[in-house]
């Protein structure tokens, strides 16, 4: 049974729980920029890059996945959000793009099979890859809306070293995550379906779009159902939300995209919304609460956390929709799907 296969079958007889944020638990931590650079040689301060604590305090990052399998997660994500060239040039550091991937999913891995031999439970190890500080569909200068800093292939082959060096260590599937532009998501998926390719077999994908505003778009402006309709050709394992806002607030597009996309739905919410400080006060008993909400539903097949969430906030969720089956996968019919900012739709 391929890996996409297996994490269908447990899919359909319980709602997986996907693990929290590692930023957070980082945070946590109060490490110093001594912990982050360790006894590497780097032009620059490291201070706040979690990628590079992969090579630094490894230790560490395998105490937080330990904690987040104690919590109940069933998919478990590589820190790996800005361990590609284009983020790790903020901080001198594209040089150990490949040596952060290979290191993270090795740890991440090595707790998943551990964790394995002890209760003989399925669990996955995902990919993460994040959308980067740069945009494909947007300028940054005002004055010039063609201007780009960076195109597609560019884009693509920074995703494509980082993913084969993420496959290189051991993850089951690629997570195309917090995506806010849509053309940046597509040249990940391009850089996946390559590297598959190259492998010779199949490479799982899962896409989790974040919404920059109330009205339920992204920095790219697409809605979640045109979103849908610009990526299901990639045939993701499941596509959903992430971060964007608390549970509340992300309610309403997670039941317009449960109603469109016949694959699993993925939503993992932030804390709440940050107050003042910027800091997330939301308990786990309510945000387990109100995704349990979602699971009475029947809007979701995996949960999980964001910004701001702990293991707690994990174990609360695990407990609030363990009661609940999952959702059923709709059939599409028979249309043309076309896709701007938002969704058309024509029956055959």
């Amino acid at each position: 049974m391929t890996i996409a296969n297996l994490l269908r079958a447990e899919a359909a007889k319980r709602i997986l729980i996907k693990d929290g944020p590692y930023g957070t638990a980082i945070q946590d931590l109060g490490f110093g920029e001594a912990d982050y650079r360790g006894d590497l040689a780097l032009p620059m301060d490291q201070k706040g890059n979690n990628d590079m604590l992969n090579l630094t305090r490894p230790e560490a990052i395998a105490g937080v996945c330990d904690a987040y399998i104690a919590a109940g997660a069933d998919v478990l994500a590589t820190n790996t959000f800005n361990a590609n060239r284009i983020s790790q040039a903020d901080y001198g550091a594209e040089h150990l793009v490949e040596e952060i991937n290979l290191a993270a999913a090795r740890i991440i891995r090595g707790c998943v099979d551990r964790a394995k031999a002890i209760d003989g439970k399925p669990r996955f190890v995902c990919g993460a890859l994040g959308p980067t500080n740069k945009t494909l569909s947007l300028s940054p200068r005002v004055s010039d809306p063609g201007y780009r800093e960076v195109d597609f292939d560019g884009v693509k082959d920074v995703y494509r070293q980082q993913i084969d060096a993420l496959v290189a260590g051991g993850v089951d599937i690629i997570l195309i995550e917090t995506v806010f532009d849509t053309l940046n998501a597509k040249a990940a998926a391009f850089a996946a379906a390559e590297a598959a390719e190259a492998l010779g077999r199949e490479l799982p994908v899962m896409l989790s779009m974040t919404l920059t505003d109330l009205s339920g778009r992204n920095l790219s402006g697409q809605t979640v159902e045109a979103f849908w309709h610009s990526i299901r050709h990639v045939k993701p394992l499941s596509v959903g939300l992430n971060c964007s806002f608390g549970a509340t607030e992300l309610r309403p597009h997670v039941v317009a995209l449960s109603k469109v996309a016949n694959t699993l739905i993925q939503v993992y919410p932030n804390a709440g919304l940050p107050n003042d400080l910027g800091e997330y006060d939301e308990e786990p008993v309510t945000t387990g609460g109100l995704v349990g909400d979602w699971a009475s539903e029947g809007l979701v097949n995996i949960v999980g956390g964001c910004c701001g969430t702990t293991p707690a906030h994990i174990a609360a969720m695990a407990k609030a929709v363990g009661q609940y089956p999952p959702r059923m996968v709709p059939r599409e019919g028979a249309a043309m799907r076309l896709s701007g900012l938002e969704a058309f739709s024509f029956a055959a």
